[in-house]
Protein backbone atom coordinates (compact mmCIF):
# COMPACT_ATOMS: atom_id res chain seq x y z
CA UNK A 1 0.00 0.00 0.00
CA UNK A 2 1.46 3.05 -1.16
CA UNK A 3 2.15 5.56 1.92
CA UNK A 4 -0.21 8.42 0.81
CA UNK A 5 -3.49 5.57 0.57
CA UNK A 6 -4.25 6.32 4.02
CA UNK A 7 -4.47 9.79 4.17
CA UNK A 8 -6.25 9.96 0.86
CA UNK A 9 -9.05 7.92 2.15
CA UNK A 10 -9.26 9.63 5.51
CA UNK A 11 -9.59 12.83 3.55
CA UNK A 12 -12.15 11.67 1.69
CA UNK A 13 -14.09 10.50 4.94
CA UNK A 14 -13.83 13.98 5.91
CA UNK A 15 -15.31 15.32 2.63
CA UNK A 16 -18.33 13.25 2.91
CA UNK A 17 -18.94 13.89 7.05
CA UNK A 18 -18.60 17.84 5.68
CA UNK A 19 -21.24 17.60 3.01
CA UNK A 20 -23.63 15.13 5.24
CA UNK A 21 -22.95 17.66 8.24
CA UNK A 22 -23.94 20.92 5.84
CA UNK A 23 -27.47 18.97 5.50
CA UNK A 24 -27.70 18.31 9.01
CA UNK A 25 -26.59 14.70 8.81
CA UNK A 26 -23.30 14.41 10.32
CA UNK A 27 -21.56 10.95 10.50
CA UNK A 28 -19.21 8.67 13.23
CA UNK A 29 -15.88 8.40 13.22
CA UNK A 30 -14.77 5.22 14.28
CA UNK A 31 -10.77 3.79 14.38
CA UNK A 32 -11.41 1.77 11.35
CA UNK A 33 -14.29 2.89 9.58
CA UNK A 34 -16.84 6.06 9.34
CA UNK A 35 -20.19 5.80 9.50
CA UNK A 36 -23.75 7.13 8.74
CA UNK A 37 -26.88 5.78 9.64
CA UNK A 38 -28.79 8.51 8.04
CA UNK A 39 -29.98 9.03 4.59
CA UNK A 40 -26.90 10.95 3.14
CA UNK A 41 -27.01 13.39 0.07
CA UNK A 42 -27.34 11.28 -3.17
CA UNK A 43 -23.85 9.94 -4.63
CA UNK A 44 -22.31 9.95 -0.74
CA UNK A 45 -21.93 7.01 0.62
CA UNK A 46 -22.96 5.61 4.18
CA UNK A 47 -19.72 3.78 5.21
CA UNK A 48 -15.93 5.03 4.24
CA UNK A 49 -13.12 2.24 5.54
CA UNK A 50 -10.51 4.11 7.28
CA UNK A 51 -7.89 1.27 8.10
CA UNK A 52 -6.41 -1.54 6.39
CA UNK A 53 -5.87 -5.20 8.39
CA UNK A 54 -7.60 -7.93 9.44
CA UNK A 55 -8.48 -6.26 13.01
CA UNK A 56 -9.65 -3.39 11.27
CA UNK A 57 -11.62 -5.58 8.69
CA UNK A 58 -13.56 -7.39 11.46
CA UNK A 59 -14.60 -4.21 13.40
CA UNK A 60 -15.76 -3.05 9.31
CA UNK A 61 -18.01 -5.81 9.34
CA UNK A 62 -19.58 -5.62 12.50
CA UNK A 63 -20.50 -1.80 11.66
CA UNK A 64 -21.47 -2.66 8.75
CA UNK A 65 -23.91 -5.48 9.90
CA UNK A 66 -25.24 -3.15 12.60
CA UNK A 67 -26.37 -0.34 9.91
CA UNK A 68 -27.60 -3.32 8.08
CA UNK A 69 -29.89 -4.03 11.22
CA UNK A 70 -30.90 -0.46 11.06
CA UNK A 71 -32.96 -0.87 7.86
CA UNK A 72 -31.76 2.33 5.86
CA UNK A 73 -34.56 3.11 3.45
CA UNK A 74 -33.06 2.74 -0.19
CA UNK A 75 -29.74 1.56 -1.81
CA UNK A 76 -26.95 2.77 0.42
CA UNK A 77 -23.36 2.15 -0.31
CA UNK A 78 -19.60 1.44 1.23
CA UNK A 79 -16.59 2.90 0.37
CA UNK A 80 -14.32 0.17 0.37
CA UNK A 81 -10.97 2.02 0.33
CA UNK A 82 -8.44 -0.27 0.30
CA UNK A 83 -10.41 -2.90 -1.74
CA UNK A 84 -9.96 -5.56 0.75
CA UNK A 85 -13.87 -6.10 2.48
CA UNK A 86 -16.34 -8.71 0.61
CA UNK A 87 -19.33 -7.88 1.37
CA UNK A 88 -21.50 -10.09 -1.80
CA UNK A 89 -22.75 -12.13 1.27
CA UNK A 90 -24.37 -9.02 3.55
CA UNK A 91 -26.65 -8.10 0.24
CA UNK A 92 -24.01 -6.11 -1.81
CA UNK A 93 -23.03 -5.33 -5.34
CA UNK A 94 -19.84 -3.69 -6.67
CA UNK A 95 -21.12 -0.23 -7.46
CA UNK A 96 -17.88 0.80 -9.21
CA UNK A 97 -13.99 0.21 -8.51
CA UNK A 98 -11.51 3.17 -8.65
CA UNK A 99 -7.90 3.77 -7.86
CA UNK A 100 -6.57 6.76 -5.66
CA UNK A 101 -4.68 9.40 -7.21
CA UNK A 102 -2.10 12.17 -6.54
CA UNK A 103 -1.41 14.87 -7.63
CA UNK A 104 2.27 16.63 -8.58
CA UNK A 105 2.90 20.62 -10.21
CA UNK A 106 2.86 20.14 -13.71
CA UNK A 107 5.91 21.24 -15.86
CA UNK A 108 3.72 24.07 -17.49
CA UNK A 109 0.42 26.12 -17.03
CA UNK A 110 -2.32 24.61 -18.56
CA UNK A 111 -3.16 25.80 -21.81
CA UNK A 112 -6.83 26.31 -22.32
CA UNK A 113 -9.55 29.21 -22.73
CA UNK A 114 -11.26 28.21 -19.80
CA UNK A 115 -11.68 31.29 -17.19
CA UNK A 116 -11.62 30.41 -13.60
CA UNK A 117 -13.27 31.66 -10.48
CA UNK A 118 -14.13 30.49 -7.06
CA UNK A 119 -17.63 30.48 -6.21
CA UNK A 120 -19.33 30.69 -2.89
CA UNK A 121 -22.51 29.58 -3.01
CA UNK A 122 -24.74 26.81 -4.58
CA UNK A 123 -28.58 25.88 -4.70
CA UNK A 124 -27.50 22.17 -3.21
CA UNK A 125 -25.92 22.29 0.59
CA UNK A 126 -22.27 22.76 0.79
CA UNK A 127 -19.86 23.64 3.80
CA UNK A 128 -19.23 27.24 2.02
CA UNK A 129 -19.00 28.07 5.72
CA UNK A 130 -15.88 25.68 6.12
CA UNK A 131 -12.31 27.29 5.22
CA UNK A 132 -11.23 24.10 4.60
CA UNK A 133 -13.72 23.48 1.30
CA UNK A 134 -13.16 25.08 -1.90
CA UNK A 135 -15.31 24.86 -5.28
CA UNK A 136 -14.40 26.67 -8.50
CA UNK A 137 -15.72 26.59 -12.09
CA UNK A 138 -14.91 27.38 -15.42
CA UNK A 139 -16.66 29.01 -17.75
CA UNK A 140 -16.02 30.00 -21.72
CA UNK A 141 -18.56 32.98 -21.94
CA UNK A 142 -21.14 32.68 -19.86
CA UNK A 143 -21.27 29.16 -19.97
CA UNK A 144 -19.82 26.40 -17.47
CA UNK A 145 -17.94 23.74 -19.07
CA UNK A 146 -15.99 22.76 -15.70
CA UNK A 147 -15.76 22.66 -12.55
CA UNK A 148 -14.26 20.75 -9.18
CA UNK A 149 -14.61 20.56 -5.56
CA UNK A 150 -11.27 20.53 -2.80
CA UNK A 151 -11.22 19.74 0.68
CA UNK A 152 -8.39 20.06 3.09
CA UNK A 153 -8.32 17.48 5.85
CA UNK A 154 -5.48 15.07 7.27
CA UNK A 155 -2.30 17.13 5.65
CA UNK A 156 -3.30 16.97 2.17
CA UNK A 157 -6.40 18.12 0.07
CA UNK A 158 -8.52 15.98 -1.85
CA UNK A 159 -9.89 16.92 -4.98
CA UNK A 160 -13.68 15.64 -6.04
CA UNK A 161 -16.73 16.22 -8.60
CA UNK A 162 -13.89 16.85 -11.59
CA UNK A 163 -16.24 18.21 -14.64
CA UNK A 164 -14.54 18.29 -17.80
CA UNK A 165 -15.76 17.98 -21.52
CA UNK A 166 -13.62 15.60 -22.87
CA UNK A 167 -11.56 17.35 -25.24
CA UNK A 168 -10.54 19.75 -22.11
CA UNK A 169 -10.72 17.23 -19.92
CA UNK A 170 -6.18 17.14 -19.27
CA UNK A 171 -6.47 20.78 -19.25
CA UNK A 172 -9.41 21.47 -16.49
CA UNK A 173 -6.89 18.69 -14.38
CA UNK A 174 -4.46 21.01 -14.62
CA UNK A 175 -5.78 23.79 -13.74
CA UNK A 176 -7.27 21.96 -10.67
CA UNK A 177 -4.02 21.34 -9.64
CA UNK A 178 -2.96 24.56 -9.98
CA UNK A 179 -5.98 26.12 -7.84
CA UNK A 180 -5.21 23.58 -5.35
CA UNK A 181 -1.61 24.96 -5.17
CA UNK A 182 -2.78 28.16 -4.74
CA UNK A 183 -5.86 27.97 -2.58
CA UNK A 184 -4.24 25.61 -0.09
CA UNK A 185 -0.18 26.34 -0.73
CA UNK A 186 2.48 23.37 0.40
CA UNK A 187 -0.37 20.41 0.86
CA UNK A 188 -0.23 16.73 -2.19
CA UNK A 189 -3.13 16.91 -3.79
CA UNK A 190 -5.24 13.48 -3.69
CA UNK A 191 -8.95 11.94 -4.68
CA UNK A 192 -9.49 8.98 -6.74
CA UNK A 193 -10.98 8.28 -10.59
CA UNK A 194 -11.54 5.42 -13.02
CA UNK A 195 -11.96 4.91 -16.78
CA UNK A 196 -11.89 7.75 -18.66
CA UNK A 197 -11.58 10.05 -16.12
CA UNK A 198 -8.27 8.48 -14.49
CA UNK A 199 -6.63 8.45 -17.42
CA UNK A 200 -6.99 12.53 -17.84
CA UNK A 201 -6.06 12.99 -14.76
CA UNK A 202 -2.60 10.60 -15.31
CA UNK A 203 -2.32 12.94 -18.42
CA UNK A 204 -2.08 15.95 -16.57
CA UNK A 205 0.13 14.44 -14.17
CA UNK A 206 -1.24 12.46 -11.98
CA UNK A 207 -0.01 9.44 -9.95
CA UNK A 208 -2.72 6.54 -9.86
CA UNK A 209 -2.07 4.31 -6.69
CA UNK A 210 -3.40 1.54 -4.93
CA UNK A 211 -7.62 0.30 -5.95
CA UNK A 212 -11.07 1.05 -3.92
CA UNK A 213 -14.33 -0.31 -4.07
CA UNK A 214 -17.70 1.00 -3.81
CA UNK A 215 -20.43 -1.66 -2.62
CA UNK A 216 -24.34 -0.83 -2.88
CA UNK A 217 -27.14 -2.80 -1.43
CA UNK A 218 -28.50 -5.09 -3.98
CA UNK A 219 -31.95 -4.01 -5.67
CA UNK A 220 -34.65 -6.25 -3.89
Amino acid sequence: MKDWTLAAALNNARWCDAVCRAHGKPGRFLPPIWVNAETVPRFYPNAVTLQAGEEALEEQRSAIDIMLKSHLPGRWSVKDSFSTLDLSRRGFDVLFEAQWIRGAMPAGGPSTDIVWSRETEATAPLPFDDPNFAMFAGRRGYRVVAGGMLYRAEGVVGLSNVVAETADAAAVWRSLILLASQTFPRLPLVGYESGQELEAAVAAGFEAGDPLRVWVTARD
